[in-house]
């Protein structure tokens, strides 16, 4: 009995008919108020779009500010109340539409347009009025001006969720300072989540990195304020709105299509409502597809459902032509070259924008942006942990289900190690990058009501993966050069740290002084290049010290600078033109080599070779230094007659050890006109080495003092060589100099016994 009361009740109960409000207030889970956090996102998402479409359509830069701040507890168990606003420069919203605008569902200037704008569907901001509404028992406070306005109007709005109306109330005139723009305040329940990728500042450095026309600032709870400035003045021309083609239609759609524009003959309609409906089609669907003419002339009111169906099959089997792509809306390279270097520390990027391209019969724009991070802010460890993915549709981001998006199936089908990155199977790639993948579309087909994943067609995916690859290619390049550079800076630190060994060896082994070896470390940074690269440091370091004076003198002087600056820039001209008149610059030049320089002209002291003779003596053997003194002597006697060649090329560098002098040259002769000076203070002139080196001298007449000269000559050159030196001579020398030489040490024994 029981049972057949209670079946009773059930027939008795009455169908009712819910308003469009009534629904989405018991189902804003599936409009993106599923959680308290992501509740508070989608709140400041849905105005924060409104506010750059109402900017673009109006052909104005947009300047936004966003606050977000917990102002207590909320009404609902483990929330707060969270304060929310965002005000624009737009054109304002005229006060009679306010109610429709911020309380009514399915009420938008752009539902079915076809057009590339954020908001299409008029859902959002309502859905958002309903969830304060719910939460705090209040609607949405807002404020705006139109141009012209004196004062701004300022209300609340809230929702009659039975009639699916807006309800104004609490209206005020006041005064605003901003000539033009609204702001939208919301009171919510819900918790804010700053950080990671479904938080708030991803959300506004994602529109950051699409809009690079967009000026925003922002102050995030008790954080300090934040300004990004636009890189770009240029506002984006979003395409007229386009017609959908025939070919994305399904039958009820194209039925109830119809019926949307009243009593018109069919061919006009289908000319109207979809592109590429053009006179060649209407004669190949008569001529091929059998489809009476007739037809095309018939009202859409008198055409039967039969009719309707038979017309959409031959329409779907023909050969169309593809739908413009004139109606999407690129970014650019150039502008998303200049917004990614606002996201933080890019060490480098890639950025490619590829044509528009048809997939599923609808125009789509795919661009593709790859930077890497010199450091990531999120705390993760950059090697193990997986690139940031930022996605796309329209220029919105979306933050949630990206595991079924159709951009994150064509990151992880792409093979990323081609490019030299790291990545695990069937994941996105490896390191500090950012991989950000725009799709652009006036029909963009997405998953649920809240526009959170994009529908992963076939032909979608194989789009965005070649721009994908073409964009893993331009950043190979770059890994490629900076490999090659790693390798020659590894291979240059070894030669840094092995060659100073070998030139300790072989300045032990050749008994080479401090200052060769100086040399040879000098000329070994030369070859590495390090020389340069000091000095690029040691300028930049001048240079910033420089600034920071500079910096600090303007900051002293104030408003004086520039003229204290000007006054010493006339001193310093002044100076500079009485020191050409008192004629300082005909002075002598200085004639003092700079360092590293050395001089064309080298100077051979007796006494120098006297001391390299005692440092190289070996025991066993007579010091050669008598024949320097009997040469010493015999030049002196002798009048000036210039050296043969043979004799100079036989004396050899002074040890190779010093650095002061390179080459022994022929010395000449004193007069014999001038006295003989006293023994020890000698000095032999100054005698140029390339004039020596380069031709013989002319032979004179032979004369009695000539053999003594030849014989003491190669004791000399035998007393500068050291004895442990391994050098030899020049063939030539050697085989003219050898029997001088053996007279010469012959009389060198007899006076030492």
């Amino acid at each position: 009995m029981a049972m057949e009361a209670q079946e009773t009740k059930r027939g008795k109960a009455q169908l009712k008919t819910s308003s469009t409000a009534e629904y989405f207030a018991k189902n804003l889970q599936q409009v993106g108020f599923s959680s308290p956090t992501k509740a508070v996102l989608t709140t400041l998402k849905e105005a924060f779009d409104n506010s750059l479409d109402a900017c673009e359509d109006n052909d104005i830069l947009p300047t936004i500010r966003v606050e977000v701040e917990k102002q207590g507890k909320g009404s609902t168990k483990n929330t707060d109340l969270i304060y929310i606003s965002v005000q624009d420069n737009g054109p304002g919203i005229p006060f009679k539409d306010l109610p429709m605008v911020f309380g009514e569902y399915l009420a938008s200037s752009k539902f079915g347009r076809g057009r590339c704008t954020r908001g299409q569907q008029g859902i959002g901001i309502s859905a958002a009025t309903t969830w304060a509404m719910q939460t705090a028992a209040q609607g949405v406070k807002v404020t705006t001006k139109t141009k012209g306005q004196k004062k701004a109007v300022e209300c609340r709005i809230e929702i009659d969720l039975k009639n699916n109306k807006g309800l104004m109330k609490d209206r005020v005139d006041i005064d605003w300072e901003p000539k033009h723009g609204t702001r939208v305040e919301f009171w919510i329940d819900g918790r804010v989540q700053l950080n990671g990728e479904a938080g708030i500042i991803a959300f506004l450095k994602s529109n950051v990195l699409v809009n690079p026309h967009l000026e925003l600032s922002y102050k995030l709870m008790e954080d300090a304020d934040v300004k990004v400035e636009r890189v770009s003045d240029k506002v984006p021309h979003i395409p007229d709105a386009t017609a959908p083609h025939p070919h994305t239609m399904k039958l009820g759609e194209f039925m109830g299509h119809g019926k949307l524009y009243g009593n018109i003959p069919v061919k006009e309609w289908l000319q109207t409502a979809f592109s590429r409906m053009t006179n060649p089609v209407f004669e190949d669907l008569i001529k091929n597809h059998k489809v009476p003419k007739k037809i095309f002339d018939l009202k859409l009111n008198d055409i039967k459902e039969a009719d309707f169906k038979d017309l959409f099959t031959a329409i779907q089997t023909a050969e169309l032509p593809a739908p413009s792509t004139g109606s999407v809306l690129a970014i650019g390279e150039e502008g998303l070259a200049r917004s990614i270097l606002r996201l933080g520390e890019i060490d480098y990027f890639s950025v490619v924008s590829r044509k528009p391209a048809i997939c599923d019969f609808k125009p789509v724009q795919v661009e593709v942006a790859i930077a890497r991070m010199t450091s990531r802010n999120d705390g993760v460890n950059e090697e193990d942990e997986s690139s940031e993915v930022i996605r796309f549709a329209n220029r919105v981001p979306l933050q949630f289900d990206k595991s079924s998006c159709a951009i994150m199936k064509a990151i992880t089908t792409v093979n990323w190690k081609v490019y030299g990155l790291k990545q695990s199977r069937n994941s996105a790639p490896t390191g500090p990058y950012i991989i950000a993948v725009s799709v652009v579309s006036p029909f963009i087909k997405f998953k649920n009501a809240s526009k959170e994943t994009i529908d992963a067609s076939d032909e979608l995916v194989e789009e965005i993966r070649r721009t994908l690859m073409q964009a893993g290619q331009r950043l190979s390049r770059h890994l490629k050069k900076e490999h090659k550079e790693a390798m020659l800076e590894s291979k240059m630190q070894h030669i840094e740290q092995f060659a100073p060994i070998l030139v300790e060896g072989l300045v032990r082994l050749t008994e080479s002084s401090q200052e060769r070896r100086e040399m040879a470390h000098k000329g070994l940074l030369k070859i590495l290049g390090r020389e340069a690269k000091d000095a690029k440091d040691e300028l930049a370091e001048a240079d910033r010290k420089l600034e920071a004076h500079l910096t600090q003198k303007k900051k002293r002087l104030g408003a004086a600078y520039d003229i204290v600056t000007a006054r010493e820039d006339e001193q310093e001209e002044e100076e500079s033109r009485s020191e050409v008149r008192a004629g300082k610059k005909s002075a002598k030049p200085n004639t003092k080599l700079k360092k590293g320089v050395k001089e064309t002209v080298d100077v051979i002291d007796p006494e120098d070779v006297k001391k390299d003779a005692k440092a190289h003596k070996k025991p066993g053997k007579p010091a050669p230094v008598a024949g320097v003194k009997k040469a010493k002597a015999e030049l002196k006697n002798t009048k000036a007659k210039p050296a043969p060649k043979e004799i100079a090329e036989a004396i050899p560098a002074k040890g190779k050890s010093k650095g002061k002098a390179k080459a022994a040259p022929a010395k000449k002769a004193a007069p014999a006109k001038k006295e003989a000076p006293a023994k020890g203070k000698a000095k032999a002139p100054v005698v140029k080495v390339k004039k020596a080196a380069a031709a013989p001298a002319p032979k004179a007449p032979a004369k009695k003092a000539a053999p003594a000269k030849g014989k003491a000559l190669p004791k000399a050159a035998e007393a500068k060589k050291a004895p442990a030196a391994s050098k030899k001579p020049e063939p030539k020398s050697k085989a003219k100099a050898a029997p001088v030489k053996k007279k010469a040490k012959g009389k060198a024994k007899g006076k030492a016994k």
